[in-house]
Parts: C-alpha cells; structure tokens; sequence
C-alpha cells in the first residue's frame, strides 16, 4: 500500500508542453501503455484530457481514445452536481468508471484497482488509447502501480495493469485555483446542489452514508439537517475544499519523490500546453 503523504509541497514546477503526436507514436511503439492526467481540483484536468482524446483521435485517423475516470466520488450513481461529473464536457469521447455503485453504498480502493483493470483491459482490447483522469492520488497509484492489499484481497494480477504510463499534470497557482474552486461553488450551489442532496435523502440514503463521502455531501447534508446555516455551509465547504486541493498537490509531488515523472502543463492555457501541430 502506499504510505500517506503529509510533507509540504515543494515550489510548483515549471509547465512544460506535451506533444501529442509523440505520445502517440509511442503508444503504437510500446513505449507508453497509459496516460495519466492527474491534478488538483478546479485544475482543468477532465478539460485537458477530453482534448488530448480528440487531437489523439484526429492523429490516429479515428476514434480510439477513451478516459477512465479515477475520481472516488464520481463512481456514485446521482451524486452529479456534487462530484461535478460534468458529463458533457465529454461529448464523443467514451468514458468509464463513472456511475458504477448506487448512491449510499461504500467503495474502495481495492474493488477501484478490480474494476480499472477490467475496463483498461476492455479498451486495449478494441485497439483503444486509454487516459487515466483524475484526482484520487490513491486510485491514480492503485490502478499505476499495482499495489497489494492483504492476504484476503489480492492484488490484480499485475499484467492486468499498466506498466509504462506517461503522467501528465495540470498546473494551477493557488490564487487561481481556490477562485476557480470558490466560483465553481457558486455555480453549483445555483445549479441546485441543495436540491440534489435533499432528493438523496428523501430517496432513503440515510444523512450518515451522504456525510461520510466529505465535501459537499458532508456540509450540504448538515445544512438540510439544520445544523448549518446556509452562509455557515458556504464557508466551511469553500474552505474545506481549498484544503483538499493543497492535499491533492501534497500527494502528487509525493508521487514524484517517489520516482514517478509528472509533466506538468497549464491546464488552462488556451490549448492546454498540448501541442496541436
């Protein structure tokens, strides 16, 4: 298992530019069985990796991209404007690991790792380019560096699972994001986020299963509960959420000092950093 990651992060690194054509290329070679986009929240990662799908698919002549989401949230059938699923950015593009257990249930990093290889395998099976995307640093290593649990849940047998990926980090100083992250609140307070969680609970999930999924789910569910007013819950939930983001690009750079290569780009660049010619 992967230790916990507790160190501050280091200065944000420089941004780089990726060449799609390159990732490509070693794709088709061998060189690269996986891209990871990974980042923080309100970073533009499910941006930058819905558009490295399309300019893949433009090289190759023909659509073989496909995403596979590494978000623990996003799993959760009608949990939507909370987890900002945000399904339309996707368009053409197919995605997967998204909607896949009820609302209300509990899953986890070993049953994520079971049901990436089972979906990485179904797209290198139909001549597929698969792109990780996400922010779960826990997921994005499961599924990477095919950890072990325990002697009652193995591993997936490692051949299963990528060997070379190409990670690819969207980049946002932290001014930027927590405004990103408290305009995107906003929105989805406005969108009818309240609206969403009341519907769950009146759907018989039970308040502690929806608190126990954190963030939004945790502060909403206590403010239909009363126990927070509507102003209390904005500040709270914003400020829990700025954590969260420093807790995320904690992780990543941990991965680093790990060994992995992270290629950070602006994830909200005109093109993303990603090369088009």
């Amino acid at each position: 298992m992967p230790k916990m990651r507790f160190t501050i992060p280091a200065e944000l690194p420089e941004p780089e530019t990726v060449d799609p054509a390159a990732l490509l290329a070693a794709f088709r070679e061998g060189g690269t069985d996986l891209v990871c986009v990974l980042g923080p929240t309100a970073s533009g990662k499910t941006r930058c990796a819905v558009a490295l799908a399309r300019t893949l698919n433009r090289l190759a002549g023909a659509p073989v991209a496909e995403i596979l989401s590494a978000d623990s949230r996003q799993v959760y059938r009608g949990m939507d404007i909370g987890t900002g699923k945000d399904l339309s950015e996707y368009e053409e593009i197919p995605y997967h690991l998204i909607d896949i257990r009820p609302a209300g249930s509990r899953y986890n990093v070993y049953e994520y790792q079971q049901d990436f290889a089972a979906a990485y395998q179904d797209v290198l099976r139909r001549g597929g380019i698969p792109i990780l995307c996400g922010g779960t640093g826990l997921y994005i290593e499961a599924a990477t560096c095919g950890y072990g649990f325990d002697k009652d849940r193995p591993a997936v047998d490692p051949a299963l699972l990528p060997q070379r990926t190409f990670y690819i980090g969207t980049l946002v100083d932290r001014e930027t994001r927590n405004a990103r992250i408290d305009a995107r609140l906003d929105a989805r307070l406005a969108e009818g986020l309240v609206d969403e969680i009341r519907g769950l609970l009146a759907s018989g999930i039970a308040a502690e299963d929806l608190i126990y999924y954190g963030l939004e789910y945790k502060f909403v569910t206590q403010h239909v509960l009363g126990i927070l007013s509507y102003e209390e819950m904005r500040t709270l939930l914003a400020n829990a959420i700025h954590q969260f983001a420093k807790r995320q690009m904690t992780w990543f750079r941990g991965m680093e000092r790990d060994g992995r290569v992270i290629h950070w780009i602006d994830g909200w660049s005109k093109d993303s950093s990603l090369r088009s010619e």
